[in-house]
């Protein structure tokens, strides 16, 4: 994409819509068109162009000559700076409103489908402190603010707290994030005073040096916590010393873990992980069943407004007792458990290896033995010979990563031919293409938005798909 710095000013400029970086779109009387910081819908503002991209210029206010009937306060003291919430200073009504507007678009204009029902976006009842993982980075250089390096006090540069959006070296200093309820902030805060107090290295991530690296922090609705220390090289007494410090500040950890990872990059999926203190998980439960969430678990982040999501995927089947049913892109088998009750079967496929040792394992765990799943890309093991080994699936719910399904899945879900597709999608613009590729033999019937993450642009979407009749 093409870039120019440019410094310029546009006067007058009214915002009609908000993007998905959460800058605020506006055109100027020549129809240019405008992305600008730090501005909602409705504002109109004076502004400072910087940049010519492909299509559009970056700004941001010099002025607020109106504002905003759908501005609010943002609670969070690195609003804008953090780049995590980037809708605080949006009235979450107005938020709802938006992104379901987005979807609708993408559905309509991408997708060029006809909607026979579409129901009302549902939001949750409290905005903030819904997640229940967060991941902290340590950095022995934290990016600054203009008054921190303009001043002539020492300034302490080490930091806990999340990248800076487009630094991948630089992280921002978190005192107190509004995203996970109670201890998170008084756990991360505590590991930092600890580790500058007792002189512990912050990781470097430029030159790939230090001893502290990461620290994860899940926990589930029913108060358990799960907390994990990712260092760098091992050093046992600096370890242990931090560790018991946790363990004993903090007795209400159920699982306390740690991981020594020297390889360049903090995932941990290929990491062995170390159980310190309690047990090496944690349990969530949805609705009557019990899921064991592991540090490598993908688990819905957002773990009260995960069951309206299902909830809604199940009305939408509506299941009668008999059906056999596909769940595609099953993950840890949430969904496929979740619906056990109610039909003959669930076959469950996903191409992540520990998330279906995880599904397997929640059966067992929760006494569910109509359920079966697989690993494998499902471009490759979902085919012809898969249909003839578990049987024809009478209802496919299916729940892709961001870039939607792969054309092959897509063909062989219209030569499958099943009575009902239920497709759960957190990226409406992929959803709608896929759609597009299958309206010839399918309509939908319902569409209905869920937001899943409050003070971002991201939203699920669901759609009922029934199977349009054959003319011989």
């Amino acid at each position: 994409m093409s870039r120019k710095k440019i410094d310029r000013t546009e006067t007058g400029l009214k915002i009609h819509d908000i993007n998905a970086k959460g800058m605020g779109v506006a055109k100027n009387e020549e129809g240019a068109v405008f992305f600008i910081k730090n501005v909602v819908p409705d504002d109109v503002v004076d502004v400072r162009v910087y940049k010519k991209r492909r299509g559009y210029f970056e700004a941001e206010p010099l002025k607020w000559v109106k504002t905003s009937k759908y501005r609010v306060t943002p609670p969070c003291e690195h609003f804008g700076v953090c780049g995590g919430c980037k809708w605080q200073h949006l009235d979450y009504e107005a938020q709802l409103s938006f992104k379901e507007k987005g979807v609708l678009h993408n559905l309509k204009n991408i997708g060029k489908l006809d909607i026979k029902e579409v129901l009302p976006i549902l939001g949750v009842e409290n905005p903030y402190y819904y997640r229940n993982k967060m991941e902290f980075s340590f950095s022995n250089k934290r990016w600054l603010t203009s008054e921190e390096i303009s001043s002539e006090n020492e300034i302490e540069r080490n930091g806990l707290g999340f990248h800076k959006p487009n630094m991948w070296d630089k992280v921002v200093d978190i005192n107190k994030c509004h995203l996970q309820a109670d201890p998170s902030n008084e756990i991360r805060n505590a590991v930092r005073t600890f580790a500058i107090e007792h002189k512990l290295e912050f990781y470097d991530p430029r030159a790939q040096k230090g001893f502290l690296r990461t620290l994860m922090i899940r926990n589930t609705l029913g108060g358990e916590l799960m907390v994990l220390l990712q260092f760098y090289k091992e050093q046992k007494e600096k370890r242990t010393h931090l560790l018991s410090f946790l363990k004993e500040r903090f007795p209400s950890i159920t699982s306390l873990l740690y991981c020594i990872n020297n390889k360049g990059n903090d995932s941990l999926y290929d990491q062995n992980i170390f159980c310190f203190y309690g047990q090496n998980y944690i349990t969530e439960h949805l609705g009557k069943l019990q899921f064991k969430i592991t540090a490598k678990s993908f688990y819905q982040t957002n773990p009260k407004q995960a069951e309206t999501l299902y909830a809604i995927g199940m009305k939408f089947a509506n299941l009668k007792g008999s059906e056999t049913v596909y769940d595609l892109y099953t993950g840890t088998g949430t969904i496929a458990l979740s619906i056990a009750n109610s039909c003959a079967k669930v076959v469950g496929v996903e191409s992540v290896p520990e998330a279906i040792d995880a599904a397997i394992e929640n059966a067992i765990f929760n006494k569910i033995e109509n359920t079966s799943f697989e690993v494998g890309d499902m471009k490759d093991c979902f085919n012809d010979e898969f249909v003839e080994r578990h049987g024809k699936a009478d209802v496919v719910i299916t729940d892709p990563p961001r870039n939607g399904m792969h054309t092959d899945v897509i063909k062989q879900l219209l030569k499958l031919g099943p009575e009902k597709i239920v497709y759960i999608s957190c990226n409406s613009a992929t959803q709608a293409r896929d759609l597009e590729l299958m309206k010839n033999d399918y309509s939908v019937l319902k569409s209905q938005a869920v937001d899943m993450f409050p003070q971002t642009h991201h939203v699920e979407n669901v759609v009922l798909l029934q199977r349009n009749e054959i003319n011989e």
